[in-house]
């Protein structure tokens, strides 16, 4: 299944920076998570124009590829293409300047990142245990009861030892010694010396006796503490006897500071964290819900949303419930995908229909990123539309103080998380999707009116009037016919040496070898966009047609020399007026490639954009392409 994406992946790598650049990579439910040794040889433009990359963003000290559901066959071809020791220390080179902050974010988002898909399914068992009791298909005396329970707690009673292969893997430190570490943590004999009562010490030095069981921070502090120290002893140990006493010297070292100081600091602050959920819980819940309801797709967009898990887990392992992720998570994946769904019915563009069907659903299911960016942030409205129904919906579950019994996924499967002693809680969180879903639909359907009126997908476009403050007006699209801009030799798209033009990702066209260094404008219009630089502008005729012109391929770092605009964004254009001269000869001796790609970017808007297929040597104002309605 994975193979398919081969081509993507091998692009993947290229874009941030090659294999050797890559110190880690993991993934989530949508989204590959670099770290890279200097991210400013990522680029990050050139990721989100490739076709099956949905966004690229750099947050919280990773460098973000978002994919959507479909991640983990990418990530399979993905890490083919990389060095197994591209870089054997995990630590980023001095060009990446990532603050402390940043550090401790990766940290602990990449530690629990891997583990997420298990701690959900193990509270979508305990989801399934509340349908049947709810039911009355079994009870809570009951053996299946008794033993499905069991299998849903043992995550969570162990979670010391997932976080501890988690961790040791992302500090790049031994997984089987930390989960040794963890082992020394939760061994019946320590529990039975804190049942007892009794003063322990060792090697004189007193022990703090508590329960590991559920925990969070001790581990990570352990893991982190045994990074440095097992290293240590891998550089003064000589290497004949390594393989026996690295692992004894970081066991025991580590094992006595563990138990002696760094566990019970762990739990002297996690008991901290416990009394600052009951805090919220008591005093401030709703806002918590209101503003994760509200602001999660920003969260998502800056890849955020992640970071808040820690404390996820943290809560439902200490208070037995949870209301800082899963309420606010769940209701604006439904007012997003709600949103996305009314913008599928409203639109008459085919394309734009499909993608808000599928992604509408999918964020409904509770994965909300191929809605937001492919129809609710391109779009805005829906958007906006639907964090003001999340809001509203948020500010009822908060109100009502809705909680979840187990962490597991968002959207509508989340729904028996919420079924709990007091069936009201169930109740509340139904309520509040249906006020999300009827304020997100009501105002996305109300705002369509106005914005999918005008929309280029709707075969209108907006034409500006040179130099007046006149209304915009309509325009209908109909057949258009674009003539040449460049003189040279034509190349069909499939064969310019760029992923992102051959792939049609960026629009249907055609590409010139240019034999002259001059641009003309290919039909009457306006300049919509000309890029600092020089080397592309973008166009959009009187009929409704936007067409990229780009000349060369990456000479966008030549920072605009050779190049001459004569012309500026919002002017009118006539056929046959110079838009750019360049300096043919240089660039080449650079050494770009001067294929140039002329690309009608609005092509979902019409049935088919047909290119010119001879002669091959083609003038000014030749036909070069036929766009049909």
């Amino acid at each position: 299944m994975s193979k398919k994406y081969e081509k993507l992946a091998q692009d993947i790598v290229e874009k941030v920076g090659s294999s050797e650049n890559v110190s880690t990579l993991t993934h989530c439910m949508t989204r590959l998570r670099f770290a890279l040794n200097d991210t400013n040889k990522a680029d990050q433009k050139a990721l989100k124009s490739l076709d099956g990359v949905i966004d690229a963003v750099e947050s919280g000290g990773q460098f973000q590829v978002v994919i959507g559901t479909h991640v983990e066959d990418v990530y399979k071809e993905v890490i083919k293409h990389l060095q197994p020791n591209a870089s054997s220390s995990g630590e980023p080179t001095q060009a990446r300047k990532v603050s402390i902050l940043g550090k401790l974010i990766d940290f602990v988002s990449g530690t629990f990142s891997p583990i997420v898909p298990a701690i959900a399914g193990a509270g979508m068992i305990k989801a399934l245990l509340a349908l049947l009791i709810l039911f009355n298909w079994i009870s809570k005396d009951s053996q299946t009861y008794y033993v499905v329970s069991l299998m849903s707690d043992a995550i969570f009673y162990f979670l010391p030892f997932l976080l501890a292969f988690s961790a040791a893997n992302k500090l790049k430190c031994s997984p089987v010694l930390a989960l040794v570490l963890a082992g020394v943590l939760l061994h019946p004999n320590l529990t039975q010396l804190r049942l007892d009562g009794t003063d322990v010490s060792v090697f004189g030095i007193p022990l703090t006796l508590v329960s590991y069981s559920s925990s969070v921070v001790p581990i990570l502090l352990i893991v982190w503490s045994q990074s440095y120290i097992e290293s240590l002893f891998k550089r003064i140990i000589p290497n004949a006897v390594k393989v026996i006493f690295v692992p004894m010297c970081t066991i025991l070292v580590t094992g006595i500071l563990a138990l002696t100081v760094l566990g019970p600091l762990g739990s002297f602050f996690g008991t901290y964290l416990a009394m600052g959920f009951d805090f919220l819980a008591a005093h401030g819940s709703w806002l918590v819900i209101f503003l994760v309801a509200t602001f999660w797709p920003i969260l998502v967009m800056f890849g955020l949303h992640h970071n808040i898990v820690p404390l996820s887990i943290a809560q439902i392992t200490t208070s037995g419930y949870e209301n800082i992720l899963g309420p606010g998570a769940m209701i604006n994946c439904i007012g997003q995908g709600v949103a996305a769904l009314v913008v599928g019915m409203r639109t008459k563009d085919k394309a734009l229909k499909q993608i808000s069907a599928s992604s509408g659903i999918t964020a409904l299911m509770g994965i909300t990123e191929p809605a937001l960016y492919g129809v609710n942030l391109p779009k805005r409205y829906p958007l906006v539309a639907g964090m003001i129904g999340a809001a509203s919906g948020g500010l009822f579950a908060g109100l009502m103080d809705v909680s979840r019994y187990a962490t597991g996924a968002s959207g509508i499967p989340a729904i028996p998380l919420y079924i709990g002693e007091n069936i009201w809680n169930l109740y509340n969180i139904l309520i509040a999707l249906v006020i999300t879903t009827v304020v997100t639909a009501v105002l996305t359907y109300l705002l369509s009116l106005k914005y999918e009126k005008d929309a280029p997908s709707q075969n209108t476009v907006s034409n500006a009037n040179e130099g007046s403050g006149v209304a915009d007006e309509v325009i209908t699209i109909k057949d258009s016919v674009i003539a040449t801009p460049l003189k040279g030799q034509l190349i069909q798209l499939q064969d310019v040496q760029d992923a992102a033009f051959a792939s049609e990702a960026m629009g249907k066209g055609i590409a010139i070898e240019p034999s002259e260094g001059k641009v003309i404008a290919p039909f009457d219009g306006m300049i919509v966009s000309l890029f600092p630089k020089k080397h592309a502008i973008g166009l959009l005729s009187d009929e409704g047609v936007e067409i990229l012109i780009h000349v060369g391929l990456n000479t966008v770092k030549l920072n605009g020399k050779y190049f001459e605009a004569f012309v500026e964004e919002g002017q009118r254009i006539t056929k046959g007026q110079t838009l750019l001269t360049f300096d043919l000869d240089k660039i080449r001796q650079e050494g770009y490639v001067t294929q140039t790609p002329v690309i009608v970017t609005n092509s979902y808007s019409y049935s088919d954009v047909i290119a010119e297929t001879s002669p091959q040597n083609i003038d000014f104002n030749n036909t070069l392409l036929v766009v049909k309605a």
